[in-house]
Order: structure tokens, then sequence, then C-alpha cells
């Protein structure tokens, strides 16, 4: 989900109709990133999220009531229940062609602006007082951007104004003819959204596919008079913003693929709602169900299916090669031809043709004119160890390429089963770090590396690893007498039960294994036979990737019906006034 330029004018008009003469009754902070606002305004209480997420930043009236989702208030938290709380809202602005909003707080003594950058993958949420930032949702220091250095006490710098495009409100069919004629060989839709303000990719292909019914359509081909008439029936009432028609665009499995304050035709299915926030949040909430972030999963899933066909063939290769073992005997059996005919062969002479063998064929042997005999045997039967070293290493390559390829199943699996943005992003990097990514690399957002489930059963603990990193450290933190479990014959997850070397009941057995079914490529299966050993026996293999064991004595393995971790739902710490009242002062000394 991308906020534009136009949703972001549709917001600011929405927020100034619904909270503008409110007061802010309470803050609470539900992401590092992320932060809510109770506003009484109009005789009911509305509930105003600010993320900062830097996959999908947004601003938005939620219609569920927020609640603080992080056990420590950071200072920019804090700040904002210390200053915010009790002011009113004054007013909602937006910066010409930004996609950025300014809230306007003020009571009788002083001012504040909550400012939201609802820019992916810069995204930002900054508290500024008579232009100081005060703090931020994402400090940004001058070795990573020197105009723009979003610190506390410096001053609020915007973007840099944006030049070179044209304002649609002022186009005209001569100015889009001359526009077409400088880009002809370029798609018409690509060049609406580099040449014109405000117009993303999706709003310049709604365009072109209204005036023409096509997208494929080269600037040099496309008719000026039509494309303006498109943007006649819409343009003038957005950008006064006196109409809008949100929704979003979902794909044919439902899956919510746009936000947009223009109905969508050119591709998926439409949806209307009746708020610019009733279309974000529906956005949102689509990413809570059974397709949660497919959008993020999907090119990273195609980075692993072209890093395996990569090594695919590489395997092929390698085990074409290791059945081939004509070349190698070739070059000893030459090396041995020329010693045998040495005393027949004439001085300068360039080739031999000679019989190794009594019914086979004639070998034809090269030979180096400058050369005598004896050094041209010689130069055969170093060429034939040398290819004989890298012959017998071929079982040791075709091994590690067969581990890389599980490696990458194994990432598979850890991307189908990553719950948020910090999996998602772990999965990526890791495919960065170990040379699998093809192309621009991405930063992913900075947070905690998530932990293994961890089960009580009977008195026992079950530890579920759930990806190759967490295999790793269960591997790592394991006593030799704990059991471990894993699915047989499929990528998945290292089940760890901590026995304190005390015998484990069946039930304790099953219920890992359970899990351990659950949490591998096999999970659909109803029954999945599951590995048991204890730790002692299981040993990472020599130069592997993360979580990659070899079993050298199993105990009795166990069938089991996959089941999946009982999730508990997070609780808050208690977080006192004593402990606010001090960092509240920790913030007063650094301002």
């Amino acid at each position: 989900m991308t906020i534009d330029t136009f949703t972001t004018m549709a917001l600011a008009n929405e927020f100034n109709q619904r909270l503008v003469g409110g007061r802010i009754q309470d803050t609470v902070e539900i992401e590092r990133d992320a932060f809510g606002f109770e506003i009484y305004a109009n005789q009911e209480r509305h509930y105003l999220l600010l993320n900062a997420n830097q996959q999908y930043p947004r601003a938005l009236i939620t219609s569920t009531k927020l609640r603080r989702g992080v056990q420590t208030p950071s200072p920019l938290g804090l700040l904002l229940r210390r200053r915010v709380e009790g002011m009113r809202v004054m007013q909602v602005t937006q910066p010409p062609w930004e996609r950025i909003l300014i809230f306007d707080f003020a009571n009788e003594e002083e001012q504040l602006q909550v400012i939201i950058e609802m820019i992916a993958r810069r995204a930002n949420l900054l508290l500024v007082e008579d232009g100081i930032i005060l703090d931020c949702a994402r400090r940004v220091g001058p070795q990573e951007n020197r105009y723009r250095v979003s610190l506390p006490r410096h001053e609020y710098v915007p973007p840099p104004p944006i030049e070179g495009k044209l304002d649609p409100g002022k186009l005209t069919p001569h100015t889009l003819e001359s526009l077409f004629r400088r880009n002809a060989t370029k798609q018409l839709w690509s060049v609406l959204v580099h040449e014109l303000l405000a117009f993303s990719p999706l709003m310049a292909k709604e365009v072109v596919f209204r005036a023409y019914k096509r997208l494929d359509l080269l600037a040099g081909k496309a008719n000026p008079f039509q494309l303006y008439a498109a943007m006649e029936s819409f343009m003038p009432r957005l950008l006064r913003g006196s109409i809008w028609e949100p929704g979003i665009m979902t794909d044919e499995h439902g899956v919510a693929q746009a936000v947009s304050v223009l109905p969508i035709t050119h591709a998926g299915k439409w949806e209307g709602t009746t708020t610019v926030s009733a279309a974000i949040e529906a956005f949102i909430g689509r990413l809570s169900g059974p397709n949660a972030y497919a959008a993020a999963r999907k090119p990273i899933l195609e980075q692993i299916n072209n890093a395996r066909s990569r090594l695919q063939r590489k395997l092929k290769s390698l085990e074409h090669e290791l059945a081939d073992m004509s070349e190698v005997n070739f070059m000893r059996q030459a090396g041995e031809l020329i010693l045998a005919y040495q005393y027949t062969m004439e001085p300068k002479q360039e080739t031999l043709i000679a019989q190794y063998e009594v019914e086979g064929e004639p070998l034809v042997i090269k030979l180096n004119p400058e050369l005598t005999a004896l050094e041209n045997a010689q130069h055969y039967f170093e060429r034939y160890e040398k290819k004989k070293r890298a012959h017998e290493q071929l079982p040791a390559h075709i091994e590690e390429t067969q581990n890389e390829v599980a490696y990458l199943d194994q990432l598979e699996m850890d991307l189908s089963f990553a719950e948020n943005w910090e999996d998602i992003g772990e999965v990526q990097d890791t495919l960065q770090k170990n040379g699998y990514w093809r192309g621009k690399h991405y930063a992913q957002p900075k947070g905690g590396k998530s932990a293994p489930y961890k089960v009580n059963s009977h008195g026992f603990v079950i530890f579920v690893g759930r990806n190759a990193r967490q295999n790793e450290q269960l591997l790592r933190d394991s006593e030799p007498y704990d059991l471990w479990l894993h699915a047989r014959e499929a990528p998945g997850s290292h089940v760890i039960i901590k026995t304190q070397a005390k015998p484990v009941p069946q039930a304790v057995i099953e219920q890992a294994a359970a899990h351990a079914a659950y949490y591998s490529k096999k999970r659909a299966d109803g029954k999945v036979l599951v590995m048991v050993a204890e730790r002692r026996h299981v040993r990472k293999i020599k130069g592997g990737k993360p979580g990659q064991v070899r079993v050298h004595q199993e105990l009795p393995s166990v069938v089991a019906q996959p089941q999946a971790v009982e999730q508990k739902k997070h609780v808050p710490l208690p977080f006192d006034d004593e402990d606010e009242e001090a960092l509240l002062e920790d913030i007063d000394d650094l301002l």
C-alpha cells in the first residue's frame, strides 16, 4: 500500500472535517514508530493512528480503541503524553504535492506540531515546536542525510521542493502533445509518473486506461486530446477536494493491493468505502488474515526460487561431470601412448594417432611441435593429475551444493511462517548476506529478532525454532541429553525438549513431535513421521549453513498429527508514575 499525494489530500480533508476543534484526551505508543491519539470532537470520540512504519506508513481514524503496545514508552512517546495531551486540534495541512500531514495542536499557552511523513522507507513522525524538533520516531543523522537531519534540538527541514514536473491542474492538450513528443518511445503511463506532479504508477495507469482502454501505449502513439478528456473527468474535483471516491483494489484471491481515492478499473476488483480512513483500515485488516504480508513475501520468494534454480543447474552440471570420466582417462592414455611411440615420432610432429585398446577406436592426440615427445607426455600427465584431483573433489562440491539447495528450502519455510516485518526482513537479509540475492539490495526496518516458541508440557519445556537462525540457536544452547525432533526428510523447525537428564514422558515427546510436524513443509499432511534423537548425537554439518545437521544415532521415530503452538496475547508490563517521571526528567535534561 502506498499513500499517494491525492490520498494524502483526502486524509487532510477528512481530518479537518472530523477532528478540528477536538481535545486530545489520551496518547498511546502502539509501537516504536506508531502512536495513537484519542480525540473528543463533535461530541464523539475519535481514534487517530499515525504510523511511520517503513513499509506501510499511514494516517487514519480507526474504528477501534487504540491501546499501548510497548512495555516502556520511548522518549517521543513520553513527550507526546506530557506535551500534547489536553491540547486541541487546530488544523491539518498538507505541503503542496507532498505525502506529508502537519497536525497543529495548541492550548492557551503553547503550540506544537506533529508531522507524519508517509514516504515508504523514509517514513517518519516528528514532534516540532517553533520549527525545532523535540523528538522523532526515526532519527536521521548527518551521515545519512546531510540536507535533512532529523534529530532532537535540530531545525525541522521540509523535503526539498519538487522541480521539473508539471502541475496536473494546468495541463492543456498542447502541453500534453509536447510532452508526448519529447518521450515518444516511452510507455505513456511511465511518462506521466515522471513528468507530472502527484501521479503515482497506479494513478497514471488508471488515467491511461480510462483514455485508451489499454496500458501498453507509447507516448508517441497517444492522442493528447483523449488523455486530456479523461483527466478532466475527475482531476478538477480531486484538486478541489470536493469529491473523493475512496476504496481498495483487490486481486482475484481477495488480497488487498492498493488504496485509492479514485475507483480503479484497469486491474483487480474495486471495493468502495465511506472514507479514506475506512479504505486504509480495510487494507491493513486484510493483512491480518490468511494472506498476511503476501505482497511483501512475493519478491523475496521470487529471489529464493531464482537462486534455487541456479543451484539446481549447477548441481546437474556437477553430477554430469562426475559421471563422465572420459576426459580424465584420455589425458592418462594420451601420455602413455606418447611414451610408447616416442621413438617413432618425427621432430615437430603435431598429431599422434594411436590405438590404446586392441579393439578400441584410435585416439587423436594433439602435440606441441615445440616440445619433445617426453615433454608432451609430461604435459598430458600433469593435466591428468589436475583433472583427477578436480574429479575427486566433485562429490564434496555436489554435497555442498545440495546443502545450499536444502538451505534455500528452509528459507522458503522461514518466509512462509514469518509473522511480521522483522521476520520477513530477516529472510531477505539472509539471502543478501549469503549472495543469493540478485539486483538492488534493500534494507529492512531494524527491530528485535524473534525468539523460538516456548511451550510448557507436564513439567518439561519445549522450544520450537521458527527459522534457520533460531534452529541454530537451539542447537547451540541445548544440552547433550536434551531431545531433538525434526520432521523426516523435510525442511522445517528444530524442536528441543529440555530434559535435565530426566526421563521424558511419551506425551511430551508426542506434543513436541506435533509441533515439529506443523512447522515443516509436511504440515498439510494428516500424519508426519518425526525423527527423535538425543542432542549429543546431532552434529552440525561441517561447512553447512545455519541449522543444517547430521544425525548419527536415532531414537524411535514418532508419527504425529501437525499442531501449531498456541499463542498467548502479549500483555504489556505495568509502567508506573515514578518510572515516567524519571524518564521525563531525563528528557528535560536532553532538551
